[in-house]
């Protein structure tokens, strides 16, 4: 069987082209999707059972308590995100990303099982570790195995699975907490693990990395399951880059700018989505609307960050990602700067789905664009020390909510912030030069 495919393939080289296809591109978006709609759900679940976590007695947590949990996850993903990223570029893009799904899994069995506080907090933290590392593993896998015309649509589309998730663990906590507790709602944050199996059938190591460690029968054979081409580098004899060397490239004289405009973008853009997904319906209760709609508005907001990660995918590919991205920051800002105005609460709506859909999904796609800015060597790790620097705005965010909500101002200002830092966002991603 092996022989026959082998013979094919050098009777039929004609068939072979030096890109993956759409249809065959599909296969890596959906198992990298998988694993990210896994990491929305396993980061949103902790604001899903939160309210059950504050009133369970055998605990008695206090809000201090209760947002440290929070905080643990995000600094686990900033280190994961440093040492995953480093890590698959080094010893390989698969293993990495098995290793992570299977972490983040087991711990959201420890978590779900946590007899103290302690022990769910640092099954919170090492989970993060893994969460931290799927990003850039994913993000890396995506766009190799992408055709250009469709890279930054397909990273959009592997990337909706993130606010899906979230917007899972949303609902599922709603039909489980009251009657179930909130036990089975983060048990079910480990059904990673029955994908482990799957993941390590189908999905395929990165070329460039075989390639690199000149394991070329493993590259000839991906390749010819893709139906593309081993890069002709394969046949040269290359040094696989040190940690040092990758670190180098990323800040080197001709990186370096571009590095600072991708970093301060997307520390901006994190500290919107982390900053407006935990203070919204808090902002918008301050504003005189019920709980219900409250929590409607943050769905809204996950909702249509899913859909335009797809859209602005498109878009990108046909006007280019730099100009895309810093529109939708530009139109995101304008959607948080008109929710200060009091109108109707079907146009309010309308403006949450604007926020969403242009400072969310313009994060996403912006993620794309640094994953295929870098070379290959450098790629995933590039993309985990952006993101691990821009988890810093992340854990900001919800600070400055709070900073906002204890100043007892009008709640306006929320608005006003908010707005002005996705304006910096628009600012750093106008900078970013364009790739020679």
């Amino acid at each position: 069987m092996t022989d026959a495919v082998h013979g094919r393939s050098m009777a039929a080289p004609e068939t072979q082209t030096t890109e993956v296809s759409h249809k065959k591109s599909l296969i890596v978006v959906f198992l990298c999707w998988l694993a990210i709609f896994a990491e929305g759900y396993d980061v949103g679940v902790l604001g899903a059972v939160l309210p059950s976590l504050s009133t369970y007695e055998n605990w008695s947590l206090t809000p201090m308590q209760l947002g440290a949990f929070g905080a643990y996850t995000v600094f686990g993903m900033l280190l994961g995100g440093i040492a995953i990223g480093t890590l698959s570029d080094l010893y390989g893009r698969k293993p990495m990303f098995l290793f992570c799904l299977a972490l983040f899994g087991i711990c959201m069995v420890i978590a779900a099982s946590a007899p103290t506080p302690t022990i769910f907090g640092i099954s919170r933290f090492v989970a993060g570790l893994g969460l931290g590392g799927i990003i850039p593993v994913a993000a890396a896998l995506t766009i190799e195995y992408s055709p250009s015309s469709r890279k930054s649509f397909n990273y959009g589309l592997m990337y909706s699975g993130y606010s899906l998730g979230i917007l899972a663990s949303a609902l599922v906590g709603r039909g489980m907490l009251e009657e179930h507790g909130w036990r089975p709602v983060v048990l079910i944050g480990a059904f990673p693990l029955l994908l482990l199996p799957v993941m390590m059938a189908l999905l395929p190591e990165s070329l460039d990395f075989l390639v690199r460690r000149r394991r070329t029968g493993k590259a000839r054979s991906t390749a010819e399951r893709f139906g593309i081409t081993v890069p002709a580098k394969a046949t040269e004899k290359m040094e696989v880059p040190s940690w040092r060397a990758v670190l180098r490239e990323i800040f080197s004289r001709e990186n370096a700018f571009a590095t600072a405009c991708f970093w301060v973008a997307l520390f901006m853009g994190l500290l919107l989505v982390y900053g407006l997904a935990q203070w919204l319906p808090q902002i918008m209760r301050s504003a005189g609307y019920d709980l219900g709609n409250s929590l409607l508005f943050l769905a809204v907001f996950s909702f249509t960050s899913a859909i335009g990660g797809i859209v602005l995918g498109q878009w990108a590919d046909k006007f280019g990602v730099r100009l895309t991205v810093t529109l939708s920051y530009l139109l995101g800002a304008v959607g948080i700067a008109a929710l200060s105005i009091q109108g109707s609460i079907w146009f309010n709506y309308l403006v949450v789905a604007v926020a969403g859909f242009g400072t969310v999904s313009a994060s996403l796609i912006l993620t794309g664009y640094l994953a295929s800015y870098l070379s290959p060597q450098a790629r995933a790790t590039g993309t985990g020390w952006a993101l691990s620097f821009s988890r810093i705005g992340a854990l900001l965010g919800p600070l400055l909510g709070g900073y906002i909500a204890s100043l007892e101002v009008n709640p306006n200002w929320n608005f006003y912030i908010f707005a002005v830092i996705a304006l910096i966002a628009a600012f750093a991603t106008a900078l970013i030069p364009r790739k020679a």
